[in-house]
């Protein structure tokens, strides 16, 4: 069932790319400034996916500290060992929602939006590591082919805890966000609040895992006041928990 899954993968990511040929590219991109559209608030590695051949041509050498593998192992053939066996038929589903998304945009917005979610992954040593998923196209051609992307999966196993992920394409440069998307049809899901500067600033700090304390001697502002706009964060945004509130804000760039 996991190879065949794959093989389904394999068929969505060449779908993606239009079955492009185009090999041409180089690693001179501006790999960080899109790695600053993806905020992160724990360990993290990257890789870069080559979506018309299915092949990982890069691997930050950060994955081996962090998932314990050496780099080799990190490939497409390894994901159905890698990824928990309960996530892994979700993470097929979802990737048959991001290539009907990116197949539908039009060819000039195709480097504007993120893809969100959550998975576990498989270490070494057997334990498993729930990583945030987030991925953005780097090389697209004139037809809107997503050719390769930039792919980022930081460690939130501290911040999350509970089973199951939410699917989220994030607009960049002014594009709308579709929030928790878990049906064939996507909807323009925009939160029903507004976190004000100081609350983001705040929230900024939280990410960072700063106390109330910290944070409140980094803005110049009183202990009691921090404690304030966390508990407005927390109503605002029906979060039960920092870490939720955390999580929540990365998965849908409230921050």
């Amino acid at each position: 069932m996991a190879s065949a899954n794959l093989e389904t993968a394999k068929s969505l990511w060449r779908e993606i790319a239009k079955h492009s040929s185009e090999k041409k590219f180089s690693l001179e991109l501006d790999i960080h400034k899109r790695l600053l559209n993806i905020f992160h608030v724990g360990n993290f590695y990257y890789y870069i996916f080559n979506c018309a051949e299915a092949k990982i041509e890069y691997i930050s050498e950060s994955m081996c500290s962090i998932l314990g593998h050496e780099r080799n192992y990190f490939c497409v053939e390894n994901l159905p060992e890698m990824i928990h066996p309960e996530d892994f038929p979700y993470f097929i589903d979802f990737e048959a929602k991001v290539t009907d998304f990116f197949s539908k945009l039009p060819a000039d917005q195709v480097m504007s939006y993120k893809v969100s979610y959550d998975y576990r992954m498989r270490k070494a040593d057997g334990a498993y590591l729930r990583m945030l998923h987030q991925v953005t196209t780097i090389q697209s051609d004139e037809n809107g082919a997503v050719l390769r992307v930039l792919g980022v999966h930081t460690d939130i196993t501290n911040l999350k805890k509970e089973n199951g992920s939410t699917l989220s394409f994030i607009g960049l440069d002014g594009l709308p966000s579709y929030i928790n998307v878990n049906t064939g049809l996507l909807s323009n899901n925009r939160p029903d609040f507004t976190l004000s500067k100081r609350e983001r600033e705040v929230l900024q700090h939280l990410l960072h895992g700063k106390t109330s304390s910290q944070i409140a001697g980094a803005m110049f502002i009183s202990k009691e006041t921090v404690d304030r706009h966390r508990k407005n964060m927390l109503k605002k945004t029906h979060s039960k928990s920092t870490a939720e509130l955390s999580v929540r804000s990365i998965q849908e760039n409230w921050a």
